[in-house]
C-alpha cells in the first residue's frame, strides 16, 4: 500500500471517529491482584477489603454496559488488577458475552483453572492476554515479589492453551528482566506466532503513591536502552520507520491551536475503573478529567462531558512552543494523561520522555528519520 493511500485512510477513520461513537471500552473490574510486580501502576493486594467492598457490583456492571451498548459499543476489554480475583467472574463475563459484545481478558494466568477453560471454550473472548514477566523462576519471581508465581503463570498458560483457547502473549520490560528479554521474546513469538508485543514504557501510578513511583523508576531502562532493544526487533523497528515517517505531517494540522487533546481518547473508547470512574483513556486520571458514573449515566459521560475535556487547552507558552510543535511529536511517550501522572499537569514537560523521543529519532534510518519531512524554518 502506498504512504498516501494509507494517509488517506488514516484520515477517513479519523472522520469517522469524529461522530463519537464509543466502539469498544475497558472495564477494569478490580484493582486487587495476588502479584506485587514492581513496575504495576494500578495494583493493590488481593486481600484489600476497603478495595474489595467498593468494587461494582454486577448489577451496577450490566448496567454499564447496557448503556454502552446503546451507545453503539462492539468490543469491552476485561482487566484489572488480576479479573480472575473476582469470585464472581464467571457470571461477569457471561453478563457482558450476552449482550453480544466482544470481549477480551487481561489476566496473568496464574488464577486459571478448569472451570474457566471450560466458560472460555463455550463462550470463546476475542482473546486473552497474558504478561510474560520472565522466563525462569528468578526473573520471574523478581518481577512479581511472588514466591510460586512463575509455576502458577505456566501451569494456568498450559490449561488455556491445551484448551485451544486463543491467547496472546506480551512482556513489559524493566530493568529486573531486560537481561532475558531476547529469551522472553523467543518464548513468546514461539507460543503464539501471529501475537506478540512487548512494551519499555512504564507507567507512574494512578493513586500517585511515592514510594512505588520510586520503585517504578527505578525499573524503567535509560532512553538509550529503549532504542536499542526497539531497534533490534525487525517488527518494532520496521513499524517505527513505516508509521513514523509519514503520520508526522498530520500532526502538524494543530500546530496553530492550543488544545491539549489531539489524540483519539474520548472519539472511540473510553476506560471505566474498579469503583465506578469514567474516564476518556485508562490512563487519564487529572481530577477534571474523572467522571463519576455512580453519580450520573454513561449516555451523559460520553455526550456531555467527554466534549468538554477535548476543548481543554492550554495557555502555557512554554508547553506551547516547545512540546505541542515538537517536530518528533509523534515518537514521544508522553500525553497530558502520562504528564499528570509525572508531575500533576496535563502540559507538563517531562525530561524522561523527551530522552527517550530524541533516541528513537536518532536510531531511525536518515531516510526514514520524521524530522527530514519538516518544512525549512
Amino acid at each position: 500500500m502506498s504512504a498516501t493511500l494509507e494517509i488517506q485512510r488514516f484520515r477517513l477513520w479519523d472522520k469517522l471517529k469524529e461522530k463519537r461513537i464509543p466502539f469498544e471500552f475497558d472495564l477494569e473490574v478490580t484493582a486487587r491482584c495476588n502479584f506485587d510486580c514492581r513496575h504495576c501502576y494500578v495494583n493493590v493486594p488481593a486481600d484489600d477489603r476497603d478495595v474489595q467492598q467498593r468494587e461494582l457490583s454486577l448489577e451496577e456492571i450490566s448496567t454499564i454496559a447496557d448503556q454502552a451498548v446503546d451507545l453503539g459499543a462492539l468490543w469491552c476489554l476485561v482487566t484489572g488488577g488480576e479479573p480472575l480475583l473476582r469470585k464472581d467472574f464467571n457470571e461477569l463475563y457471561l453478563i457482558l458475552k450476552r449482550k453480544g459484545l466482544l470481549l477480551s481478558v487481561f489476566t496473568n494466568a496464574s488464577l486459571v483453572t478448569k472451570e474457566h477453560v471450560k466458560l472460555f471454550r463455550e463462550y470463546p473472548p476475542r482473546d486473552l492476554e497474558v504478561s510474560v514477566y520472565g522466563v525462569s523462576a528468578e526473573t520471574y519471581e523478581r518481577v512479581t515479589r511472588r514466591p510460586g508465581s512463575y509455576a502458577a503463570f505456566r501451569r494456568g498458560l498450559v490449561l488455556l492453551q491445551d484448551g485451544a483457547i486463543k491467547v496472546r502473549l506480551k512482556a513489559m520490560i524493566l530493568r529486573s528482566n531486560a537481561h532475558e528479554f531476547a529469551e522472553i521474546t523467543s518464548f513468546c513469538r514461539e507460543k503464539t506466532k501471529d501475537y506478540f508485543r512487548f512494551d519499555p514504557f512504564l507507567h507512574l501510578r494512578y493513586d500517585g503513591d511515592p514510594r512505588r513511583n520510586e520503585e517504578i523508576r527505578a525499573e524503567r531502562l535509560s532512553a538509550a536502552e529503549i532504542a536499542a532493544i526497539e531497534q533490534a526487533d525487525k517488527e518494532r523497528a520496521a513499524s517505527l520507520r513505516k508509521n513514523c515517517t509519514e503520520l508526522i505531517k498530520l500532526g502538524w494540522d494543530h500546530a496553530e491551536c492550543h488544545h491539549l487533546f489531539h489524540c483519539g481518547t474520548g472519539r472511540s473508547s473510553f476506560a471505566v475503573s474498579y469503583n465506578g470512574l469514567f474516564r476518556l483513556c485508562p490512563s487519564l486520571w487529572a481530577p477534571a478529567c474523572v467522571y463519576d458514573l455512580c453519580k450520573g449515566s454513561l449516555a451523559d459521560a460520553w455526550i456531555n462531558f467527554v466534549p468538554k475535556i477535548r476543548d481543554m487547552r492550554s495557555g502555557r507558552r512554554e508547553f506551547l512552543d516547545s512540546c505541542h510543535v515538537c517536530p518528533i511529536m509523534n515518537l514521544c511517550l508522553c500525553c497530558p494523561a502520562r504528564a499528570h501522572l509525572e508531575c500533576g499537569e496535563l502540559d507538563g514537560h517531562v525530561d524522561y520522555f523527551c530522552e527517550v523521543a530524541h533516541a528513537r529519532a536518532e536510531a531511525i534510518p536518515n531516510n526514514a528519520n520524521p524530522t527530514s519531512l519538516l518544512p525549512a524554518p
